[in-house]
């Protein structure tokens, strides 16, 4: 799961539901979900008023939209920020190609100065770095410096000098011999870094770089551009009042002059309702009414950016405008169209096409411009598309509201999504599950969400309360607001596809965290959500590392770790397997789908292969040998104890599954295997008032979340001495934000904390541990999608973010349900 890689009554219920809807001011969420579908449409606000910061994709780059209200003629934005107007002075190879000087070799101490000659050194086209298919000149060393020579005639006449820099890694930047930019870090589109003028020259000029490789990727571009003033006037901020989130829905509330907006984005994201959860379309929808009992002009502008649709900012789109039945359409694609060529972790998709739609009966009007040309359009009631081709544009949806009073009025618009094949599955491109016969279009969709927009957003309701007062019950307020935070983040995550055999493939992407495709140790954290709403998914995040298995692809005794890279599921391409962590992670599960679904089907099928893997965890699972588990980034482990847990709990597993199958026999002989483990187990890892991380040394500690599996199946391994012990002991370790993962670092993973406090003896001891967790969410200062993996005393993030496994914080709500059975 955790790979350190840098690419890296009615009534009550509605005040209960009422819960998270706090002042803008007083954070509710790290970050803020609008449009969630899967790890390709994906759109967060980071900040905790919408109109503060540029809407971003969950990897950190710019997927910008942009919503703008007038009222009486004065415009205000709510949502984003304008795109700001740059004229270059010194092109970047993303608009022009240019030429520089560069040496791999350490140059001498003024290689930053006018004068300094390169006779030496090479001459190549930028940009460069070792991404064969996307640079010019080609880096693979550790170090690289550069020089660029430039001419200016009237440095006076600039407003605002910046920098324009996309670079990986670490960067010094010299104007003319004077240090301007220095950053440890990465980039992954360019930023603008404010710079001095006055270092400017009238005649030549040189900008020198040196660039530092630490890990991972290489890529230098650099130009110089002078931001614009904006001359179509002065933009005021609505006042954002209030903010809530749902498990389908993040909505706001503002007051722009003498109008109350209320913005809503809802991904009906209905895990029993596949056709839905498929669809990839959200609706935006907005609500005005005046707040001071006169009549107001009103009309809404969303801006969305072309980059939601392609891998970086600098490839070329095109755009156009339909009409499609009942609806205007816009849509954008990449010129290119790579289909599938990609698969990494830090990707925006740059194939298929992204889409707004509104209803031709609200009178809305659409037309297409350059990104920062679209507040200004707005402004002089412009509606003519200026662009179709280029880079960065801007679709823009005009929604006129009339003239409106105190009753409220309301419209919606659409985002949309065609991916046109979403997954390759062991060589065969897969098409999303909305178009899995390939007899659907994306048009059909816009058209059924809106025929249908009143039925699914009152199903939505009814999904929020649910989901809100089932984990109330179970774990109280903080606890709740935990897992409505995860709900969308945990699914989003996630592409649904039908393997070519028609079954369900429910198949996550590792964000931020290597980018696998399928990673079991990820499955297993976010699996108790799924267990709770649809076991069919839980089934289909298990069935292709099965198929893997079960097709002789993977030859190996044990499970294997992944299926491949995001998208494509062709095999593992994690580094090395994890034995005893995705065999014991398999059994564990199917065990769980047969007893949420009360039916050993899915374990009849595959019950040759858990034969397989539960004896491989008999022969090596109760002392493991040095491997990695889960928690990988903390290196390898011999003698763990918790990943002991794991095959003692496989073992108990897999006779519990006999048991119910029938096979009476073989029941009790693995039952047998895993009893007599526990005793040794106890001694081996007794430290006296806990347990230890491994055998062999006593004055560790470790959290053993891998214990809760025998206490939500009912297995009744071990005995309730554990979970005593080690339940008290992990209270004292509770710092600000979490018990640390064990006794060698001060990280912990809050989605294993959930687990560690399901079986806590005490429901007070389940709140002193979840407490950090919902204390964390609103103090972080790590400003991404639910991190998982950060300090338990600083509280910021130690790497991932937005990736499934928060689907873990449902634990609790899960034991509840299995044992309400």
């Amino acid at each position: 799961m955790i790979k350190f890689n840098r690419l890296k009554g009615l009534s009550v219920l509605a005040c209960l539901i009422s819960t998270c809807q706090l002042q803008a001011q007083e954070r509710i969420a790290p970050a803020y979900p609008l449009i969630t579908h899967n790890p390709n449409f994906s759109i967060w606000s980071n900040t905790d008023e919408l109109n503060k910061s540029t809407t971003t994709h969950w990897t950190g780059a710019d997927h910008s939209l942009l919503g703008m209200i007038s009222v009486d003629g004065k415009v205000y934005r709510f949502l984003g920020k304008e795109e700001t107007r740059y004229k270059t002075i010194l092109a970047a190879a993303d608009e022009t190609p240019y030429t520089m000087s560069y040496t791999e070799t350490q140059p001498d101490a003024n290689w930053t100065s006018q004068n300094y000659k390169t006779a030496t050194w090479k001459s190549g086209q930028a940009p460069i770095g070792d991404d064969e298919k996307n640079v010019k000149t080609l880096w693979k060393s550790d170090n690289i410096w550069v020089r660029r020579n430039f001419t200016i005639q009237n440095p006076a006449s600039i407003n605002e000098l910046l920098l324009k820099l996309n670079h990986d890694d670490n960067v010094e930047v010299y104007l003319n011999g004077s240090k301007v930019y220095e950053t440890t870090g990465w980039t992954n589109s360019f930023t603008y870094l404010p710079l001095n003028k006055s270092l400017l020259k009238t005649g030549v000029n040189t900008i020198a770089i040196h660039l530092v490789n630490t890990a991972g990727g290489r890529y230098l571009d650099f130009g110089l551009v002078d931001k614009q003033k904006d001359a179509s006037g002065e933009t005021q901020l609505a006042k954002q009042t209030k903010v809530d989130i749902t498990a389908t829905s993040t909505t706001y509330a503002f007051t722009a002059g003498n109008v109350d907006l209320e913005l809503k984005f809802t991904s009906p994201l209905l895990l029993n309702d596949l056709k839905l959860l498929s669809r990839p379309v959200s609706y935006i929808t907005y609500a005005v009414k005046a707040n001071d009992g006169k009549q107001h002009a009103v009309k809404v502008l969303l801006g969305a950016s072309s980059d939601i649709a392609v891998y970086q900012p600098a490839q070329q789109v095109t755009a156009q405008r339909y009409d499609k039945g009942t609806l205007s359409v816009l849509k954008v694609g990449t010129v290119d169209q790579p289909v599938m060529q990609k698969g990494a972790d830090d990707m925006r998709i740059d194939w298929g096409y992204f889409y707004v739609a509104a209803p031709k009966n609200t009178g809305a009007t659409q037309f297409i411009t350059k990104g920062a040309d679209a507040v200004a359009a707005f402004k002089k009631g412009t509606n003519v598309s200026s662009a179709t081709k280029g880079k960065s544009l801007s679709l823009n949806t005009v929604i006129p509201f009339g003239t409106v009073g105190s009753k409220q009025v309301e419209r919606f618009v659409e985002l949309g999504y065609d991916e046109i094949f979403a997954i390759q599955y062991f060589n065969t491109n897969l098409r999303p599950w909305w178009n899995a016969g390939g007899n659907e279009t994306i048009d059909g969709q816009l058209t059924s969400a809106a025929n249908e927009y009143t039925t699914v957003m009152q199903k939505c309701t009814d999904m929020d309360k649910e989901v809100y007062a089932t984990a109330l019950k179970s774990g109280g307020t903080e606890y709740a607001h935990l897992c409505v935070l995860a709900y969308r983040q945990s699914i989003a995550a996630h592409t649904l596809v039908k393997s070519p055999d028609g079954e369900i493939l429910w198949l996550s992407k590792e964000n931020n965290s290597g980018g696998f495709i399928n990673t079991v140790d990820v499955t297993y954290p976010s699996a108790p959500l799924y267990l709770i709403y649809n076991p069919e998914l839980m089934k289909g995040m298990l069935t292709g590392i099965f198929y893997f298995s079960e097709s002789g692809k993977y030859p190996h005794p044990w499970a294997a770790h992944d299926l491949g890279t995001y998208p494509k599921a062709n095999g593992q391409t994690y580094g090395e397997p994890m034995p005893v962590e995705e065999s014991g992670n398999m059994i564990i599960l199917v065990a769980a789908i047969t007893k949420a679904q009360g039916n050993t089907d899915y374990a009849k099928k595959h019950w040759k292969t858990l034969t397989t893997w539960v004896d491989y965890l008999v022969k090596d699972g109760l002392d493991p040998k040095t491997q990695l588990c889960t928690d990988d980034f903390a290196g390898h482990l011999a003698r763990n104890a918790n990943l002991s847990v794991k095959a003692i709990v496989g073992i108990g597993c897999y006779a519990q599954l006999a048991e119910q199958l029938g096979e009476q026999e073989t029941a009790k002989k693995y039952r047998a295997i895993a009893e007599s483990m526990v005793p040794k187990w106890i001694e081996m890892a007794d430290a006296g008032d806990h347990y230890a991380l491994t055998f062999d040394n006593k004055n560790t500690w470790s959290q053993k979340y891998n214990l809760v599996w025998d206490k939500v199946l009912d297995l009744n391994l071990f005995p309730q001495k554990v979970y005593d012990t080690e339940t008290k002991y992990y209270l004292t370790k509770i710092n600000k934000f979490g018990i640390p993962l064990d006794s060698r670092k001060t990280y912990t993973k809050n989605d294993w904390i959930a687990w560690t406090a399901t079986f806590a003896p005490q429901k007070e001891q389940f709140d002193a541990l979840i407490k950090p967790l919902y204390v964390h969410a609103l103090e972080t200062p790590s400003r991404v999608p639910l991190n998982d993996f950060y300090d338990s005393e600083t509280g910021i993030r130690e790497n991932f973010k937005g990736r499934s496994v928060v689907g873990g914080f449902y634990m609790k709500v899960l034991a509840d349900k299995l044992h309400s059975k």
